[in-house]
């Protein structure tokens, strides 16, 4: 299929074509993707239901470049009736213009000039019942001249790994007749997958009601400490003294997945992803670093025609994980910053202008010329925003991606607390992107009301479970098998 380009947008020249994976029988869902996975390991040929990604421009021919890039596949053949599918490849995607570049630097007409794209691409393999047993997030290294083409190709190689590598499928959601309704509030870091979550959650336990307000870590911790929640959601580390109560601890955490903050920007005609290290984000939040062109910046980005203009600060403007994930990033790598703000959700800004939220600062950013912000990934690239490369611990310029913000965690797991508390960090591994961090679903230790109870654990236990698979195609890494190991042995004490 060859896509054609219609009034601007995207559109496939021919009809959509459809490909189902077929699976033995009807089983419970672990036994289910047990034998769909040696199947694939075994050699067995499969077959494929693709659904479209959508309506937004680009989404038709990252379609179709999907359905071409599973048909050169062997592990899969292409059918034409989606009637016959057991399991769809379903997703959301989306191009959109990144900038130019002149193919002749000695005559920059735009003529000459080659368009680059960026995008994202969010997928999901479900079964005939809709439940995901797999996802994935691919988004380019850097602007492309064919982003769907690149963006089908790490999404069907993606697949084509998964299914081959017998990899230990998820434990199960505890069974259902529980009815309760929880009301928790907190972080937008993990928001996206956290209301996606809630939204599926309604297929297995369909007595449990879950109602989320992201008001940022701080105020979720505050409101059940009061006693007005059921759970928060908190990216930041709980202090001792708030976290034990006559020498016995006040919550249970519970990791629930790995995401990332990224630096955003937001420089026009900047058609190139820039680098920043330490030094540079530092500066720039003390306020020692004002302009676009500070040397440190030229240097760091030898290559971009940096402007002369003075950067506009953006931070969050609440009591905010994110914000805690960012300066304790900042307080272990700047000496400066550890002795001027430190590691808080709060902190005391140097310079800069609030917004409140994730959503809050990636708006202020994209309306702001010449800004920076810090916002979880996912925010940066469904609003279309650039962000940055940054230097991790080894020296190397890391770019936030799902395989880059795993490796940060990457045999954390025996260095984890027993209260899983942990800061990730400008981790050790020379490909970990070094602003990464765990969110964590917070409960109280004692919890009277019975009902409440019972549905807190069977939630946590389709989270830990079923919900892992979901996570990736909104830009978050999945819970290590052995920590989950450990995480479902708490929650049986719980």
């Amino acid at each position: 299929m060859n896509p054609e380009r219609q009034n601007g947008n995207f559109a496939p020249s021919s009809p959509v074509c459809y490909m189902s994976i077929r699976i033995i029988g009807f089983t419970p869902m672990r036994l289910l993707i047990c034998l769909f996975l040696c199947a694939l390991s075994a050699g067995a040929t499969t077959s494929i239901s693709v659904a479209d990604f959508g309506s937004k421009p680009g989404a038709a021919e990252l379609h179709a470049h999907v359905i071409t890039e599973l048909g050169k596949n062997r592990s899969f053949q292409l059918v034409s009736d989606p009637a016959q599918a057991d399991a769809t490849l379903a997703g959301t995607g989306e191009i959109w213009v990144k900038g130019h570049v002149s193919l002749n630097p000695r005559n920059r007409t735009a003529n000459d000039a080659e368009t680059l794209y960026s995008g994202y691409l969010s997928v999901e393999l479900k079964d005939k019942g809709g439940v995901t047993l797999w996802s994935w997030l691919a988004t380019p290294h850097s602007a492309s001249g064919n982003a769907p083409r690149d963006l089908a190709k790490v999404v069907v190689s993606r697949l084509t790994d998964a299914v081959t590598a017998r990899s230990a499928t998820a434990p199960q959601a505890s069974p259902g007749g529980i009815h309760a309704s929880l009301h928790g509030a907190g972080a937008t870091f993990p928001q996206p997958v956290y209301l996606k979550w809630f939204e599926s959650l309604q297929h297995s336990l369909p007595g449990v009601t879950v109602r989320y307000d992201a008001v940022g870590s701080e105020a979720g911790i505050d409101q059940l400490s009061k006693g007005l929640l059921d759970f928060a959601a908190s990216d930041a580390l709980i202090s001792q003294a708030d976290y034990f109560k006559g020498g016995k601890p006040k919550y249970l955490r519970f990791p629930t997945v790995l995401g990332a903050v990224v630096p955003i920007f937001h420089l026009t005609g900047m058609n190139r992803d820039l680098r920043f290290t330490p030094e540079i984000l530092a500066g720039i939040y003390l306020g020692t670093i004002r302009r676009w062109n500070d040397p440190l910046l030229r240097a760091a980005n030898p290559n971009a025609a940096l402007p002369d203009h003075e950067i506009t600060v953006v931070h969050r403007s609440d009591g905010s994980g994110t914000s805690y994930v960012f300066t304790d990033y900042l307080s272990k790598v700047s000496p400066p910053w550890k002795t001027v703000a430190g590691a808080s959700s709060s902190p005391k800004w140097p310079v800069g202008q609030g917004a409140e939220g994730n959503d809050g600062v990636a708006r202020r950013v994209r309306e702001l010329p010449d800004s920076i912000g810090y916002v979880e990934y996912l925010y940066a690239i469904t609003n279309h925003l650039s962000y940055g490369v940054v230097r991790n611990r080894s020296g190397r310029f890391v770019s936030p991606e799902l395989d880059s913000i795993s490796a940060a965690a990457d045999g954390a797991s025996n260095r984890i607390a027993e209260d899983f508390q942990t800061s990730l960090t400008d981790a050790p591994r020379a490909d970990a992107y070094p602003i990464a961090a765990f969110s964590w679903f917070v409960v109280p230790a004692s919890v009277e009301d019975s009902a409440k109870k019972e549905a807190l654990k069977q939630l946590l236990n389709w989270i830990l479970g079923p919900g892992q698979k979901q996570a990736a195609a909104l830009g978050y890494v999945s819970i290590s098998p052995d920590l989950l190991s450990r995480e479902l042995r708490a929650l049986e004490a719980f």
